[in-house]
């Protein structure tokens, strides 16, 4: 029997320093695997970074990745997040027609989703969205209606809830 092949949220923190993504990414495409997911940013200490991957694999895949990214030099840590408990968003920007008789009702729909406008322009408002993956989807089914122009977005970033 096959086994299921799941998403995965893992989070890598390593030393800030040139060449660590490209290690990282490369690991995993080298095995013929997709990153659905990548970000990057530096930590509150200016020395580490962390990477948040999003990847499919089956459980014995991952396995497998994980322990192949804890061997890689200038890698400080490496945790699936996928079965804990975690927070996760996700940045949109999204460029979308609203002539005049459909502002009002875009607007509304930013208001439910909890976005904003960031941009104006005759015929378009550019709207920033943060949430889960399912908000986001959900938020911009919605806006095709109205014809999304543009869109652009910054991937998960996750970390672990704390323990109570």
């Amino acid at each position: 029997m096959a086994e299921d092949i799941t998403r995965h949220t893992i989070s890598v923190l390593v030393d800030n320093e040139p060449g660590v993504l490209s290690r990282v990414s490369g690991l995993i495409s080298g095995r013929g695997f997709n990153i659905d997911s990548l970000s990057v940013a530096e930590t509150q200490d200016p020395g580490v970074s962390l990477i948040t991957l999003v990847t499919s694999g089956s459980g014995m895949i991952i396995e497998q990745i994980i322990k192949q990214l804890r061997k890689l030099i200038n890698v400080i840590k490496v945790v699936d997040l996928t079965h804990t408990d975690f927070v996760e968003r996700e940045l949109a920007l999204v460029k979308v027609r609203a002539e005049d008789k459909s502002r009002a009702e875009v607007l509304r729909i930013v208001d439910i989703f909890r976005s904003k406008v960031v941009d104006v322009g005759p015929r378009h408002f550019t709207i920033e969205v943060t949430g889960s993956e399912g908000k986001i989807k959900a938020f911009l089914a919605l806006l095709a209606n109205f014809g999304i122009e543009e869109l652009v977005s910054t991937g998960r970033v996750a970390i672990a809830r704390s323990k109570k």
